[in-house]
């Protein structure tokens, strides 16, 4: 059995880590909270952008192929943090996009990572998987517009140009502080809405000026940065919901160390108590005889 002194250093270390890791869980909760208001506000602009896109295209019959000659390559960008303590969810966003790259090379394509976050940044390397661009996020916040214009720009480029014929992004989709759900999109060629089986309402059909070879790029250039943008902020919400969630299961299991190093304590000190008591006793009995 370890010392009262040990025993004691042990609980004020435990103390210690505790404070952290509530700390840590408040804040985590006070920026899931601002992520989820900002989450919320833009899907309806995301959706609606999405809606226009797909009614434009199919209005014009214009398919958006990949450029003649182009490559069969596709890139990926991951959405990862750049710090841990978040349970799972750096894990979870790297397996699937590992996923992801195993399935586009079963169809014959060559993949190159764009990767978001340090520790995306970090696994690519370690592996040696190809990486076409890295990005390490100093801002306090992932999901800002200048990012996603970054990546949309990369993509359409490259697409443009005929170097990849295929462009997806892998992000966790926030569904609640507990439940977070990694999912592939494809982003570029753009695909269709699929229609539910009770949507018998008919395509919008819109009134375009200037002429659609002026603003198909515009319109398209645009929903791509929104798609990119809705998923930086659905991969910050998860975040900050994995987090905060980890962080709380780690205060749970201080107090429940605390709990049981206190109970260790008490009964070090108790043995220790009787050990002198016999002592005493044993040196009276001496004395008597």
């Amino acid at each position: 059995m370890a010392s009262l002194k040990a025993i004691r250093r042990r609980i004020a270390s435990v103390k210690s880590t505790q404070q952290i890791t509530r700390a840590m869980k408040l804040i985590a909760a006070a920026r899931l909270r601002r992520a989820q208001e900002a989450l919320i506000a833009a899907r309806p602009y995301s959706e609606a952008l999405a809606r226009v896109a797909d009614s434009l295209l199919n209005a014009q019959g214009i398919d958006l192929a990949p450029a003649q000659n182009a490559e069969k390559k596709a890139l990926v960008a991951v959405i990862a943090a750049d710090r841990g303590l978040c349970g799972g969810y750096n894990t979870n966003i790297i397996r699937a996009g590992e996923e992801v790259l195993h399935s586009l090379q079963d169809d014959g394509f060559d993949v190159a990572f764009y990767a978001v976050g340090k520790k995306a940044v970090d696994h690519y390397r370690r592996t040696e998987a190809p990486i076409a661009v890295e990005s390490i996020n100093n801002a306090p916040r992932l999901a800002t517009i200048g990012l996603a214009r970054t990546i949309a720009a990369r993509m359409l480029a490259d697409f443009q140009s005929g170097a990849i014929s295929q462009a997806s992004i892998v992000y966790t989709q926030f569904k609640s502080a507990l439940t977070q759900k990694p999912v592939c999109e494809q982003l570029l060629p753009v695909q269709t809405i699929e229609k539910k089986p009770d949507d018998t309402a008919a395509p919008l059909d819109y009134l375009i000026e200037p002429s659609p070879a002026e603003l198909v790029p515009v319109v398209v250039k645009s929903y791509l940065e929104a798609s990119i943008f809705h998923a930086l902020l659905e991969a910050e919400a998860s975040e900050y919901g994995a987090k905060m969630t980890a962080m709380d299961s780690a205060t749970n299991n201080a107090f429940e160390m605390i709990n049981a190093l206190t109970l260790e304590m008490n009964r070090a000190r108790q043995a220790q108590i009787t050990k002198e008591l016999m002592d005493i006793v044993g040196g009276a009995e001496a004395l008597r005889g």
